[in-house]
């Protein structure tokens, strides 16, 4: 089972049912006054921690204290959102060079391994390689998780490429080992990650058949290590190897403006992925060549593990990029190291809405399903704990749930019960649902 990076905390959490209308996926559920995660439907957007009143669901990076140790050697990956948190910052090298500082022998920017991607996709382009249109970006693991699950006929329009922080992760271990002579297991890569499923794509990544990453760190968590050092720093390392095209991964729409002449449409927030994808799955699309997917809002700068709100990040990081040239790198690996960005597995339809593995039982499943729908209110007030009443009736036809759990099945039942005395019926209704008006 997939380790997840997005946990409830049950302490905390009250039952209030938040958080399962959000779900993209429909993976939560609250039973017993406690939120559940379906942990095969999770896709780790973080959707859930945004809504949540009570601060009951959580993200978890890695801990910096644990992981560094076990390593002799330590490579630092920042993804270029954590140059966005800082006010006035006007010099990436001042980031960079206090990673030195906490821990990390060696600094590799994820935007440097954006680049590379951007340059190889824009050479298969102006070769002219064919490829199912429009193409979809790879960049974000909760998107391709997202497609696997529920657009499985989109997985030929998924660009080929790895993720940025995968290519970083391997180049930068090259290096390392080359400049230190260690063996490659003595050497420990670590991501600066913006969002949960960056974590859980460094665990289990999506393309790739092995992780090739030792961890990923939240960025609020190394925010907070590196505002010390970075005030005290006596020299400024010019350590920076990324131009504007590689930072701008970070927000919505960098990517596509990476590929410079194509026809691309931007996209983040993940409703508006899914409404964006429901289209691309009716063909009503037919103009465009490229779709950046960013399941936060304003891309990788709106993820769950940033300290700043998105809007100014984005605002920064245009300040950041002033000055800068447009691209410092290109791709130049050949034979078979031009394969190093390219996925090593193909991504597969996840069944995770399947209902039996015997494709009769399943049927049969399915007719009950609508069978039970078919005699529920049709609300989807998720007083039941299910998002929505089909939700609800898979729930019961599989076990999780039971039919007394709908709170209108209670009152139907408790009609008799009170039909001699002086109750009524709303008396077992939340205030919601109540007929009555209080006096």
């Amino acid at each position: 089972m997939m380790r997840h990076a997005v946990v409830p905390d049950y302490k905390r959490c009250r039952g209030c049912t938040s958080c399962i209308k959000c779900c993209p996926t429909e993976a939560i559920r609250v039973r017993g006054r406690k939120a559940t995660v379906l942990p095969d439907r999770c896709i780790d957007c973080g959707s859930c921690l945004r809504v949540c009143p009570h601060k009951a669901i959580k993200s978890v990076g890695d801990r910096l204290e644990e992981q560094l140790p076990r390593f002799q050697y330590c490579v630092a990956l920042p993804e270029p959102a954590l140059y966005a948190q800082f006010h006035n910052l006007d010099d990436v090298n001042i980031v960079l060079s206090g990673l030195l500082k906490i821990g990390f022998h060696k600094v590799y920017e994820v935007a440097k391994a954006a680049e590379l991607i951007s340059d190889y996709t824009r050479r298969c382009i102006t070769a002219g390689q064919p490829a199912p249109m429009p193409q979809i970006s790879s960049a974000c693991p909760t998107v391709l998780r997202l497609i696997r699950m529920r657009f499985p006929k989109l997985l030929p329009h998924v660009e080929p490429t790895i993720l940025p922080m995968e290519l970083a992760a391997i180049l930068a271990r090259r290096e390392a080992a080359a400049e230190t002579g260690l063996p490659p297991e003595d050497i420990g890569v670590f991501a600066i990650v913006p969002c949960s499923s960056k974590v859980t794509a460094a665990r289990a990544p999506e393309g790739l058949a092995h992780p090739v990453l030792d961890g990923a760190f939240a960025i609020r968590d190394i925010y907070l290590r590196l505002l010390s050092p970075m005030k005290r720093l006596d020299e400024v390392e010019p350590l920076s190897t990324a131009g504007i095209l590689g930072l701008g991964w970070a927000a919505c729409g960098g990517e596509s403006a990476a590929r410079l002449n194509q026809r691309c449409v931007a996209v983040d927030g993940i409703q508006n992925v899914i409404r964006i994808l429901e289209e691309i799955e009716d063909d009503r699309l037919p103009e465009t060549d490229f779709l950046e997917l960013s399941a936060c809002t304003q891309g990788c700068v709106g993820g769950c593990f940033n300290v700043e709100n998105p809007y100014a990040a984005k605002m920064r990081l245009k300040g950041l990029m002033k000055g800068l040239p447009v691209s410092r790198n290109r791709f130049l690996l050949l034979g078979e190291d031009r394969e190093i960005l390219l996925r090593s597995k193909e991504l597969q339809y996840l069944p995770t809405f399947l209902l039996d593995q015997d494709r009769a039982q399943a049927m049969a499943k399915q007719v009950k399903i609508q069978d039970l729908e078919s005699l529920l209110p049709g609300l989807q007030c998720g007083a039941c704990g299910a998002p929505s009443c089909h939700a609800f009736a898979e729930d019961v036809v599989l076990g999780r749930a039971s039919e007394d759990d709908c709170i209108f099945k209670v009152r139907a039942r408790m009609l008799q019960e009170i039909a001699g005395g002086g109750a009524s019926a709303d008396d077992y209704l939340p205030a919601p649902f109540r007929r009555q008006q209080p006096k």
